[in-house]
């Protein structure tokens, strides 16, 4: 026993085995922290918040876009993606896999949008043909005014 407060009472000295098995109990403890956190996170997606715009015009020129092609645009807060079909047919969708929300991409070589994230497919009207996604993609409609494209939410 010492004196820890020169009031001369003693208290007993940490043995190291205290001090050990507060060590290792906190290590634990940080090492379940580390592996719970990122499940947790995984299974409870964060929330997706609602876009506030409603149209969007596009700086592309109409004749610039190739058929059987795509491209990603912001469409507020949210992605969008502008496809011009094999036969040559404006469409957009938003750009967001229903499935976790992974931003999708055109594959001209199979003519589907596809999600990286899970190989989700969905085909040229954003309608899910296979992968996980549960959903179709939200349409956009696509007005085509002068040299200019416009896309807007549909209702």
């Amino acid at each position: 026993m010492t004196d820890v407060s020169g009031t001369g009472t003693t208290r007993p000295a940490p043995s190291r085995r205290r001090v050990l098995d507060w060590f290792l109990g906190t290590s634990a403890g940080a090492l379940l922290v580390a592996i719970a956190y990122p499940i947790a996170r995984y299974l409870v997606p964060p929330p997706v918040q609602e876009s506030t715009a409603e149209t969007v015009t596009l700086p592309v020129n109409p004749a610039s876009v190739k058929p059987n092609s795509g491209q990603i645009f912001r469409f507020g807060s949210e992605p969008g993606i502008l496809i011009r079909t094999p036969d040559g047919q404006l469409r957009a969708f938003s750009a967001v896999c229903t499935h976790l929300g992974c931003t999708v991409q055109y594959r001209p070589d199979l003519m589907q949008i596809w999600c990286a994230c899970h190989n989700g497919h969905y085909n040229l009207n954003g309608v899910n043909v296979s992968g996980p996604p549960p959903r179709p993609l939200t349409p956009y409609a696509v007005n085509v005014l002068g040299n200019q494209i416009v896309v807007s939410k549909t209702t």
